[in-house]
């Protein structure tokens, strides 16, 4: 039996599908003596580190799970379950953690992206039962923008490298915690899982040799979801944001179904994007809820999922807010959550007085989940200009003229679908919103979605250099060498497709092989018998 301390913040469905996987049976913390009770206990700790420390307070945990950590007993902690043994976090100035191993957490300081959004590798500096069946050369899944700073090497476990190295594991004894998520690190993390539930003793593989690791570039597979004509929840695909085929939406599949033909096929990340209009309430829209569910049964990779994440009032007269939306995405499976036509509206309000209102979905779902958990998907087509003074635009010279020769153009945002432009640009809507407390932009194109043309090269650039969080490329996508293009060409993290893997026009498996030769990818190429023993 594995204890699961769940303090009720931010996916952790995705852990107990993991445990269930490798075939152990949860209980979850209900009281403090449950974990006084507990033979081995997993802690992932998942949003921010003040308001994970105030709930373990409110709750009663502090104090016994001091103890069973003081008493050396079996402990993983995943991310902000590391974050919590230290003595405190610069993400909460003034908020004691646990204090098992003396240093603080603080926030990276770097000049590449923040938050460290990714798959990356790890140096091993200690001997431990996590290694066991490693090679050394696995990539695991991390998300965070803070990292740990112990006071002494005594207790380091492993580092990675951003830039610097950072601590992304720690052991003290039998008590473990890494950084990264071995629940969404594919079959890597499934082993390394697998060896800390089965291990019985003090057994521990030998070190692996220290090494400098290397952030990967991430391939993603997005899924928009909607109903059909028939009322089925299908994945469908637009051209240029158009859905429809011969009157009809184009079905390409399940969603479920797709889903884990992409994790299969080695897609670091799926993204699930509700195109459904909503015309009630999001969270009566139990199919995709269900299908956040059923997917985190066993794809064991990051979920995103967007659509409908803003307050509402049901028939009722009930409020509900957008926290309140992200919180049911969170707990059905989902690791971020994508905000779109209503982050427009949130950066025009802003623009208006220039003073941000802390109740935005942005900056309440961030200061809750963490900044990571808050992506923002942009929805922008080109409006060719004559001059580069074009009022408060942000305009860039272009390699592509206009239909009247233009020379320039800036990014208009559009909302609704693509179906309505404001005056807001592209570039200003990212910067406002990684101010307000975003963690990643999904960087669409409506004028080169579904002409497997390319991505925009020049409208990546101009989000990217405005920006200091991670941009996904988006819209375009129609081979291999588009792929090594926009990881060549721009500064950009992550690209993502939709159509061209749908209709198995270019796999996924096909994408990561041609770019195993040219860039940083993650590779599973490990045997692992845990989808066997299953």
């Amino acid at each position: 039996m594995i204890t699961l301390l769940d303090y009720g913040a931010g996916n952790v469905r995705s852990v107990i599908n993991a445990i269930e996987h490798l075939g152990e049976s949860i209980k979850i913390v209900q009281k403090g003596e449950d974990i006084l009770a507990a033979e081995k206990l997993v802690f992932p700790g998942v949003g921010a580190f003040g308001s994970m420390m105030d709930i373990l307070e409110q709750k009663g945990f502090v104090l016994p799970l001091k103890q069973y950590l003081q008493e050396n007993r079996p402990f993983l902690g995943i991310c902000l379950g590391l974050h919590a043994l230290f003595d405190g976090s610069e993400e909460a100035p003034g908020q004691p953690g646990l204090g098992l191993i003396p240093g603080m957490v603080k926030r990276f300081d770097t000049e590449l992206s923040v938050p460290h959004i990714g798959w990356n590798g790890i140096s091993c500096h200690q001997a431990s039962v996590l290694w066991d069946q490693f090679n050394g050369n696995e990539k695991f899944y991390f998300v965070h923008s803070y990292h740990a700073v112990p006071q002494t090497d005594d207790f380091i476990l492993c580092t990675t490298d951003y830039d610097d190295a950072f601590t992304s594991g720690i052991q003290k004894g039998n008590v473990i915690a890494v950084q990264f998520h071995p629940e969404k690190s594919g079959t890597a993390g499934l082993c390394m899982l697998d060896n800390f539930l089965k291990a019985h003793s003090q057994a521990a593989m030998p070190v692996q040799s220290i090494k400098k690791t290397c952030l990967a570039k991430r391939i993603i597979a997005c899924l928009d979801v909607r109903t059909n004509d028939q009322g089925d929840l299908v994945v469908t695909k637009g051209d240029q944001y158009d859905v429809r085929e011969k009157g009809t939406v184009r079905n390409l599949g399940k969603p479920v179904e797709l889903a884990r033909r992409y994790y299969q096929s080695g897609a670091d990340e799926i993204t699930f994007l509700n195109i459904t209009g909503f015309r009630d309430f999001p969270l009566e829209d139990m199919p995709m809820l269900s299908v956040l569910k059923q997917t985190s049964l066993n794809v064991f990779v990051p979920l995103t999922i967007g659509g409908g994440i803003r307050d509402y009032t049901d028939a009722n007269g009930q409020f509900y807010s957008a926290l309140d939306v992200a919180a049911s995405y969170f707990r059905s499976g989902a690791d971020k959550v994508s905000i779109g036509s209503d982050a427009v509206d949130i950066v025009e309000d802003y623009l208006k007085t220039g003073k941000k209102t802390g109740a935005s979905a942005i900056e309440t779902i961030a200061r809750v989940y963490g900044n990571q958990a808050v992506v923002i998907s942009i929805d922008p087509r080109r409006v060719y200009v004559e001059s580069p003074n074009h009022g408060a635009h942000h305009v860039i010279p272009t390699k592509f003229p206009g239909p009247n020769g233009e020379n320039y153009c800036w990014y208009q945002c559009t909302v609704k679908g693509g179906r309505e432009g404001r005056e807001v640009d592209a570039v200003t809507l990212a910067h406002v919103c990684e101010m307000m407390g975003a963690g990643e932009i999904l960087l669409n194109c409506i004028d080169r979605d579904g002409t497997n043309a390319g991505f925009d090269i020049e409208l990546i650039n101009a989000v990217k250099q405005a920006v200091s969080i991670p941009v996904i490329a988006s819209s375009g996508a129609g081979c291999e060498t588009h792929f090594l293009e926009v990881f060549t060409q721009t500064q950009a993290e992550s690209a993502l497709a939709a159509g061209i893997f749908h209709r198995n026009e270019v796999p996924v498996t096909h994408v990561k092989k041609f770019l195993r030769e040219h860039v940083e990818i993650r590779w599973d190429g490990r045997i692992s018998d845990i989808d066997k023993k299953k």
